[in-house]
């Protein structure tokens, strides 16, 4: 009859580096498997925050254009002549007459030297 083996120390060292069984390579892989499957989680939840806060800054955008576009119109009507001739008369102005108007050119830049004269296009 055959004695049964009896491991040493030596030969346990050499037992733990068995390659992976069938259990171990389907734990390993699914493993991996719930990695992937988190990775893509997190990038579309970080996709679908992104996009929220895309519409967010897009809607305050269009209520700022909105109100600017609103103080544009303000400010032209308060520049025009229907509401600054009543408030310059109370005021004890009045429009120059057309002998009373002097237009006064504005200087022009000093060209550089070594630049051509601008051609009207």
């Amino acid at each position: 009859m055959r004695e049964p083996v009896r491991h040493s120390s030596a030969c346990s060292k050499a037992r733990s580096a068995v390659p992976l069984r069938g259990r171990h390579w389907i734990a390993f892989w699914l493993v991996a498997l719930l990695a992937a499957l988190w990775l893509v989680i997190a990038r579309q939840t970080a996709a679908l925050n992104a996009a929220r806060a895309l519409n967010e800054l897009r809607e305050e955008r269009a209520t700022l254009e909105g109100r600017r576009a609103d103080l544009e119109r303000r400010v032209r009507t308060a520049q025009s002549r229907a509401v600054l001739l009543p408030k310059a008369h109370k005021q004890g102005l009045r429009l120059p007459a057309d002998t009373e108007i002097i237009l006064i050119p504005a200087p022009s830049e000093p060209r550089q030297p070594s630049q051509p004269p601008e051609l009207p296009f």
